[in-house]
């Protein structure tokens, strides 16, 4: 091929493949059991592919319309109103996206300007930044410390600021499996009370919470949700990851802009996939009965690695665990996660991934979103070590 004539600058100089991909690269190249990227290895309900091939057949395969369907936004708003307690207009206040990851990068895109400021909470799900530098604003970092990884406030009030545009926050957390709660969410109230800024709440493990606790979501902050955006994903909640649906919730005003950047980089999802999730999401225990499921899979794993030298940190959230390695090896995370599928089998992520600089805290996250038999092998594989 010839060469390109011109050298592009890049607009991301400082970005290279995602880790996800490395590692899920790397566990099929070593036929490793991948723990490593958040997928389940099992299916949803064999109902749900049944309905999708339902509206198929019955010729509902053209445009939907720009913001959703309309039985999808009912269903939404009936579910959220349901949990949280706050009734969000169909027509206006919710609109289903392409996956999570489209949804969060439209919100920044639509309300971050050039030199404006948005706090993220490091370690930070490696979308956050790359979207605000695009849009032209400067990432502010708040660091979560291990183990606890609880948001430092009086820091954050610290770092708030006449150019603060947007803080971004993610409960329940990935990587750290941590879950903010409801006092959180009235200290961020109290910090952006009387000013501007916006809040992007990414909420996608929002039904996956344990040993009882109640998710703490901003869509039932009062203060909170009138000027946030809440994004869910409906990968997460129906163990379908690879049809990239989910949805976000914001008051008109901010909905509004969202929908003039969202018409032009996605303008619509897949008819049929929405008319069939409106379906499914009439059984509420689909969705209540998510943190049940996961919590077992998190108490098999966690009790397969008891005899183990892995220091398994709390797990609160969403479907990874965190794990300090300090009695196995005196490695960086990347190159014991390396090590981990080439030599034992298993893939990891490194947590340093999700720092700016690389911070090593000799922790690494697996995914226990897998059938009990993979987990069992590999935990075999893991408490050899």
């Amino acid at each position: 091929m010839p060469t390109f004539p011109a050298a592009l600058e890049s607009r991301l100089p400082q970005v290279g493949t995602t880790i996800f991909t490395v590692m899920s690269r790397l566990a099929q190249d070593c036929g490793a059991i991948n723990l490593s990227q958040g997928f389940p290895d099992f299916n949803a309900e064999d109902l749900l592919f049944e309905r999708v091939a339902h509206w198929m057949r019955a010729g509902h395969n053209q445009y939907a319309p720009m913001a959703g369907t309309l039985p999808l936004r009912a269903a939404i708003a009936a579910k959220v109103e349901a949990l949280y307690g706050t009734r969000y207009d169909i027509e206006h206040e919710i609109t289903v996206t392409a996956g999570a990851t489209q949804a969060l990068f439209t919100a920044v895109t639509a309300c971050v300007h050039p030199g404006d400021e948005v706090i993220v909470f490091e370690p930070v799900y490696d979308s956050y930044a790359p979207a605000i530098e695009l849009a032209g604003g400067t990432v502010v970092r708040m660091r979560l410390t291990a183990p606890a990884y609880r948001p430092d406030w009086d820091a954050v009030a610290a770092a708030i600021g006449p150019r603060t545009r947007m803080i971004m926050i993610n409960t329940p957390h990935n990587p750290t499996a941590t879950v903010w709660t409801r006092d959180d969410l009235d200290r961020l109230a109290a910090l952006v009370r009387g000013t501007d800024i916006v809040v992007m709440a990414d909420e996608v493990y929002e039904h996956i919470v344990f040993d009882g606790v109640a998710h703490a979501s901003c869509a039932a902050q009062a203060e909170l949700a009138a000027r946030s955006f809440v994004v869910s994903s409906f990968g997460k909640t129906y163990h379908i990851t690879g049809w990239k649906v989910g949805y976000v919730l914001a008051p008109r005003a901010l909905m509004a802009e969202f929908r003039k950047v969202h018409q032009f980089n996605v303008f619509t999802v897949n008819t049929p996939v929405q008319l069939a999730l409106a379906d499914y999401m009439a059984d509420t225990s689909r969705h209540l009965g998510l943190a049940s499921f996961y919590q077992a899979k998190r108490d098999f794993f966690r009790a397969a690695l008891a005899g183990s030298r892995f220091e398994l940190l709390p797990a609160r959230g969403t479907y990874f665990q965190l794990a300090r390695y300090d009695a196995i090896a005196d490695l960086g995370d990347a190159a014991f996660c390396e090590h981990l599928a080439r030599k034992v089998g298993v893939a990891a992520i490194p947590v340093s991934a999700f720092f700016a600089d690389g911070r090593d805290e000799r922790v690494v996250r697996f995914c226990f979103a897998k059938n009990e038999v993979t987990l069992a092998a590999a935990c075999e594989r893991l408490s050899a070590l």
